[in-house]
């Protein structure tokens, strides 16, 4: 059983580190990227999106945790990144994280749109600007156990 907890925990650490390492590599000096496409739009939902809007409630709680997300990642906070993260994150992996984003240097980051929000999965798509250009990165959201947050 701890094996599993334990092989559960690195495959959740190797996810979110690598779509940070996207965002980071976004912001690493080189050649000046642009995008000249429009972003992409972001996944569906796992679940079947009702035509109905959200409840006001998951508006709120979403746009809160996307507010959150973006701050984190501006201030290069991992220890309050991890508070957002459904799976707790080891210590680890919160130390790598940090490592990465201190690296990076300064960077400027953003909400693009509204938050596509299906059932209990929603998409919130982060704009990360540094020294190498920029990068929209959809992030996937969660509702587990009544809390919205960033999954794997």
């Amino acid at each position: 059983m701890r094996r599993r907890l334990s092989t559960a925990l690195v495959l959740l650490a190797v996810v979110v580190a690598g779509g940070v390492l996207g965002l980071v590599l976004i912001s690493l000096p080189g050649p000046a990227r642009t995008t000249t496409e429009p972003p992409a739009p972001p996944p569906p939902p796992r679940s079947s999106a009702s035509p109905s809007p959200a409840p006001a409630a998951d508006q709120a709680a979403i746009a809160a945790l996307a507010r959150t997300l973006v701050d984190a990642i501006t201030r290069a906070d991992s220890a309050e990144f991890g508070t957002l993260t459904c799976k707790p994150q080891t210590a680890a992996a919160l130390k790598e994280l940090q490592a990465k984003w201190d690296a990076a240097g300064p960077l400027r980051v953003s909400l693009t749109g509204q938050p596509v929000i299906g059932g209990d999965d929603a998409t919130v798509t982060v704009r990360v600007e540094g020294a190498g250009g920029h990068k929209d990165t959809p992030f996937p959201l969660r509702r587990e156990n009544g809390r919205w947050c960033v999954p794997g």
